[in-house]
């Protein structure tokens, strides 16, 4: 009987010192796999100086004349809003009428909070302290070549930054031939409205005065 309780106790601590080797074996084989040497190299941070390029920043620049893939635009009126350098006056595709609608929407998104609806540069970020834009109907702005406007919208003005990382080429275009609605729309004249749609003006202008003239009301 104590040759069987001196084995056991013999088997028990052969049993904890295996489990144990085991255990320090497994924690040198995970603690051998956690080398710094990643985390010590000689590395430079993000925008940090260097002597080692002649001009003094770490990261390199892009070769001269690189382009991104997708982004090569040739067009010069359709992504600068210029022609040979200049502000274009001209749109690089027709304005339909969906254009105007589409415009109209993209302009009451993105425009509306400092410009407001109408372009007088009143919106509700404006009533709360933002600094005022100029109206859209200021004489420099109603003549302003519309490139002047996709060029804003770009590339930003003053207080304004820049709205193309929101608003897509086309439809920054949609948005300029917008705001040429609302200047029109501030300054029309008679002249300016179709032939076969002034009679229906003259009716509407003459109706109040028939009505007084005939003692008829609503």
């Amino acid at each position: 009987m104590e040759f069987l309780k001196l084995m056991t106790k013999r088997n028990s601590a052969i049993h904890r010192r295996g489990l144990l080797a085991a255990g320090l074996g497994f924690a040198a084989l995970v603690l051998s796999g956690c080398r710094m040497d990643m985390h010590i190299q000689p590395k430079y941070l993000p925008y940090e100086a260097t002597d080692f390029f002649a001009d003094g920043r770490e990261e390199r620049q892009p070769v001269p004349g690189t382009v991104a893939r997708g982004q090569l635009r040739l067009d010069e009126l359709f992504y600068s809003g210029k022609i040979n350098g200049a502000e274009a006056d001209v749109f690089p595709f027709p304005i339909t009428r969906n254009d105007l609608e589409r415009g109209r929407e993209r302009y009451n998104v993105y425009c509306t909070p400092c410009h407001d609806y109408t372009g007088n540069g009143e919106g509700m970020i404006v009533q709360r302290g933002f600094p005022q834009p100029p109206s859209y109907h200021l004489p420099r702005l109603r003549t302003a070549p519309v490139g002047h406007f996709y060029g804003v919208i770009t590339n930003g003005f003053g207080a304004m930054y820049s709205y193309a990382a929101r608003i897509e080429p086309a439809d920054r275009w949609r948005i300029a031939a917008y705001i040429r609605v609302l200047q029109l729309s501030r300054n029309a004249t008679i002249s300016d409205v179709p032939p076969d749609e002034r009679s229906k003006l003259d009716a509407a202008a003459s109706a109040p005065s028939t009505a007084l003239a005939t003692g008829k009301s609503e």
